[in-house]
């Protein structure tokens, strides 16, 4: 029978390394999702094949391939990952390149008017980018990202394979021991389930504050969510953005 012996010395050391995992790789998915996002609506040509290209690239492959040739693969090369490095790099370069087209899209999405008062302000790019679009930006950002986060905390599941003791590892080991399968899985499932809840609430904290960066305030009514403006005015949420887009 599984006991709370096993729960302690297995699972918890497990939760942990599953929150490491998904925190690095989190960081680094972030840097490149700005960094390819951005460089996608570059002026040069040659800044926007080669974002392109990175997007194209990583969008299409494995997350579990990528990680067994990081693994695997990369030391014929003269490279040596550990595990957990090998599989944090794999989610983080496979998730960035998803996170980069919400980035891109949101910037995107940004009112051409905006974009033309910081230039009739004489605002540099980097000035616009700064005042003006990402701040508009991010709190369109912030539901996309919320899912591809969550989306992320399930994959930590796939370093198990490459022998980084997270827990699903864990579980596995467990399931092993006391050869009880359902009781093990469904407590997976269920630390799953809590540690992708306390990303929404989160995040959904982050969104808010965001949306309060910009004027804009969530109100439920009739079931129905709403934002006000800086005038008061309540509005759908889904025109806010687009009347905030006007100058």
């Amino acid at each position: 029978m599984m006991s709370s012996e096993f729960f302690t010395a297995w699972f918890l050391p497990g939760v942990w390394v599953t929150v490491q995992v998904t925190v690095y790789a989190a960081a680094l998915g972030a840097a490149i999702s700005f960094g390819i996002g951005l460089a996608r609506g570059s002026r040069y040509w040659i800044v926007r094949f080669l974002a392109g290209t990175y997007f194209e690239v990583f969008r299409g492959m494995s997350a579990l391939v990528l990680m067994f040739w990081m693994f695997f693969a990369l030391p014929l090369f003269g490279w040596q990952l550990v595990p957990m490095w090998a599989g944090v790099s794999a989610l983080g370069l496979t998730y960035g390149a998803y996170g980069s087209e919400i980035v891109r899209g949101s910037l995107a999405a940004v009112s051409p008017a905006q974009k033309e008062a910081g230039v009739a302000l004489n605002f540099s790019r980097l000035q616009r980018l700064r005042l003006i679009e990402l701040p508009q930006a991010w709190p369109e950002m912030v539901p996309p990202f919320n899912n591809l986060l969550i989306e992320l905390l399930k994959g930590t599941a796939l370093v198990s394979v490459i022998t980084v003791a997270d827990m699903t590892f864990a579980g596995n080991l467990v399931r092993l021991g006391t050869n009880e399968t359902t009781p093990v899985y469904t407590l997976l499932l269920v630390l799953y389930f809590v540690l992708a809840f306390l990303i929404t609430r989160g995040m959904r904290l982050l969104e808010r504050r965001a949306k309060a960066g910009v004027g804009q305030r969530p109100e439920k009514t009739g079931g129905t969510t709403r934002t006000s403006g800086a005038g008061g005015e309540r509005q759908p949420a889904g025109a806010q953005s687009a009347a905030g887009g006007t100058a």
